[in-house]
This record gives C-alpha cells, sequence and structure tokens, in this order.
C-alpha cells in the first residue's frame, strides 16, 4: 500500500466547493436526459453532446480536480505550488461549463466562449500541477502516471478549442475526426490514466491492501498511452489505415486494469462489503461491459450498442466509481480537519459514524434499478423504459446530493 501523508493536505474549504457543485452537476445530467427522445438517436447529436459535456467537465473533472487538490500534495509530499490556484480553479470551470452547455443546447456561438474559459481553469490546473511535480526529487510512477494523463488533458483541451469554434461555425475542419481524438485524449488519456494512478492509492488505502504486484497497472498505462497516442495520429493527421490499432491497444488496457483491480481486491484484510465495495463493483463491472459492448459494435456495426456503451460507461463507471469514493474521502477530510486535533481531548466519532447509511443504500440501489432500467431502455429504443430509469437515477442522485451534505455539514 503506498503511504499517504497528510503533513501538505489543504484546508477542507477549498476542498467542498468542488465536491458540492460536481453533484449538482450531477443531478443536472441525470435530469437532461428527460428531455432526450432515445429512439433514433445518434451520439452527434447537439443534446448528447450537451449531456456529455455537462457530466464530464461539471461532475467528473470538478470532482477530479478537488480530489487532485487533496491527492497531490499528499502523495507527492511537498505542498502545493500555489494553493491559492484553486480558489479560482472552479469559478471558471463551473461558468465555462454553463455557457458550453448552453452553447449546445441553445446558441452553439456560446460554444467557443465557453470553451476559452473553460481552457483558462485548466491551463491554471495544468500549471499548478506541473509546477508542482516540479519540487519533487523522486518520482515514482504514480507521479509519472499523472504526469503522462496532464500531458493528454492539455492536448485535449487544445482539440476540444479548435473543435468549439468549428461548431460554431469559425473554422472548417474534419469534425467527425477531431471528436474521436478529442474523446480519446480526455476520457481514455486524462480521466482513465489518472484513475489507474489514483487507484494505486486508494483502492488499497481504503481496503487495507498489502503485498499485491503492480506489473498489471504499469502495461495497462502503457498500452492506453500508445492507444491515445496512435488515436490523436490518426484522426487528427487523417491516418485512418492505424485506428483499429487504438481500440486494441485500449482493450488490453482496459482488461489489464480490471485484473490489476481483481488483484488489490483480493489482498484486502477489510472484508466488508460496505457501501463503498458495493459502488466499486457496479462500477468495474460496468466498465467490463461497456468494453464488451464496444467490440460488439465493431463487430456488428449496430448503432445502439455503441449508446449502450457510452451510457453505461458513464452512468456506471464513472458515476458509480466516483460516487462511491465519496463516501469514504469526504468523512476523511472532514474527520482530520474537525476531529483530529480533539483526540486524546475529548470523544470524536468514528469515519463509519459520518456515513448515513440507510440513505446511502437508497442513493445506491435507486442508482443501480436506473442504471439497469435505463440501459435496458437504450438496447430496445423504448423511450419510456429509458425515462423510467433516469427517474431512479434522479431519486438516487437526490440522495447522494443529500448524503454529501450531511458528510460535510456533521457535527
Amino acid at each position: 500500500m503506498i503511504s499517504v501523508s497528510q503533513d501538505f493536505a489543504p484546508p477542507f474549504k477549498l476542498i467542498a466547493p468542488y465536491f458540492i457543485i460536481g453533484t449538482f452537476f450531477l443531478l443536472i445530467s441525470v435530469y437532461i436526459p428527460l428531455n432526450i427522445n432515445i429512439e433514433n438517436l445518434h451520439y452527434l447529436d447537439p443534446k448528447v453532446l450537451g449531456w456529455v459535456h455537462i457530466l464530464l467537465l461539471g461532475f467528473v473533472m470538478m470532482i477530479i480536480f478537488g480530489a487532485m487538490a487533496q491527492l497531490i500534495p499528499v502523495t507527492l509530499e511537498v505542498g502545493h505550488f500555489s494553493i491559492e490556484f484553486y480558489y479560482i480553479i472552479w469559478p471558471l470551470l463551473l461558468f465555462g461549463t454553463i455557457l458550453m452547455g448552453l452553447g449546445f443546447f441553445y446558441s452553439s456561438a456560446l460554444l467557443p466562449y465557453g470553451g476559452t474559459i473553460v481552457l483558462i481553469s485548466m491551463f491554471i490546473f495544468l500549471a499548478e500541477v506541473f509546477l508542482t511535480i516540479k519540487k519533487v526529487n523522486t518520482f515514482s510512477n504514480v507521479i509519472k502516471y499523472l504526469f503522462i494523463s496532464n500531458i493528454f488533458l492539455l492536448l485535449g483541451v487544445v482539440v476540444g478549442i479548435v473543435l468549439a469554434l468549428t461548431y460554431a461555425g469559425l473554422i472548417n475542419t474534419n469534425i467527425n475526426q477531431l471528436l474521436k481524438a478529442h474523446v480519446f485524449l480526455l476520457v481514455a488519456g486524462y480521466i482513465c490514466i489518472t484513475i489507474m494512478a489514483l487507484s494505486l492509492i486508494l483502492l488499497p488505502m481504503f481496503g487495507l491492501s498489502h503485498n499485491y504486484t503492480k506489473k498489471p497497472l504499469n502495461f495497462a498505462v502503457i498500452f492506453m498511452s500508445i492507444a491515445v497516442t496512435i488515436s490523436f495520429f490518426s484522426n487528427v493527421f487523417n491516418i485512418p489505415s492505424i485506428e483499429y490499432l487504438a481500440y486494441i491497444f485500449l482493450i488490453f488496457s482496459v482488461s489489464l486494469f480490471l485484473y490489476q483491480v481483481l488483484i488489490i481486491y483480493k489482498t484486502r484484510a477489510r472484508k466488508e462489503n460496505d457501501i463503498y465495495v458495493l459502488s466499486l463493483f457496479t462500477s468495474f463491472g460496468s466498465l467490463l461491459i461497456s468494453s464488451i459492448a464496444i467490440v460488439s459494435y465493431f463487430l456488428w456495426h449496430y448503432q445502439t450498442l455503441i449508446l449502450c456503451a457510452g451510457w453505461v460507461f458513464f452512468m456506471g463507471f464513472f458515476t458509480f466509481l466516483i460516487s462511491g469514493h465519496i463516501y469514504k474521502i469526504v468523512p476523511f477530510l472532514v474527520w482530520f480537519e474537525k476531529f483530529s486535533p480533539l483526540v486524546g481531548k475529548q470523544k470524536v466519532p468514528m469515519l463509519i459514524d459520518m456515513v448515513p447509511v440507510s440513505a446511502s443504500k437508497f442513493q445506491f440501489w435507486f442508482s443501480l434499478a436506473g442504471l439497469i432500467i435505463s440501459t435496458i431502455g437504450i438496447l430496445f429504443s423504448s423511450d419510456d423504459l429509458f425515462k423510467s430509469g433516469v427517474s431512479f437515477l434522479i431519486i438516487g442522485t437526490i440522495f447522494l446530493f443529500k448524503n454529501l451534505i450531511y458528510m460535510i455539514r456533521f457535527k
């Protein structure tokens, strides 16, 4: 298990807005599909693109940036280059995401403005991360993974700006090709490699895992980096003959990552299957299912399969992975700031006392039911079934937001 120092932890008031805003954006993201007709839907539909950007920028990236504000210094065991940067990252990302959402749903002219603001927020984040890494003397594999993922983030944001300008009609480029490069750079290159890196920290820490091999994850990151690089060159420089290699390396990477997760799970000392473990089961199971759906799509070219893969990947893998970690990270950070100074002086709560157990179970089961029903709705092109599942997801997300506020305000 990788050691994590708390000597450089930033104040929780810095991190709290990222979790609150991110979870609120998730609530918006699960509401939007109620206004989308699933029948004859295409993944390039403006409403689908708007939903994806609100989910990824507002929820996934917002939560990741907040988590990185905490995990980068305590993992690297150096202080932030400038912790004050994080006080301006979330307002810029918030405003930029809102403008991009409005741009996709109402007026494409807003896309360049929203994209530029998002670009500025991510440039600030990247500058802070790279300048903090520069202070490190010894580079572990986790640090190398984070460095690689942030390089892909930089490239992905630049491609995203070009796409926004194209979508607004200001320049002329091949949207389909650039969109593939954009997705690979940000989703596979940044988000997935960052998740892989953080998995070596969070999964062993919360599961108390020891003495396990890290070789599968090392190869997973290498294969994912190769896949993203191939996709970038294939789509940006119009070399379609090598595009399928990217998908092959992608599948190998995901398989090795899931194998690494299984190794960590088998070596854990904490055997309780709490809401965190159940969320991880659902998350990694969704990753496996979405990977199978992608492979099936390339075999049979059935459009519905790629929609199912995307939905299960975003709402299953990302959402359950993040929501599960919220129940671990937020109580730990709140306890460390509020109660750790009182240890030995008065009775303090345990971390498990800070999690609303019943409400968290409601959140999990409503969300799981919603994921299953909505996925079946997409698979059979049933709008009524899809929106029934979305309704369950909305209820689950309301519980998640309520539980988050409860844990933050715990006294």
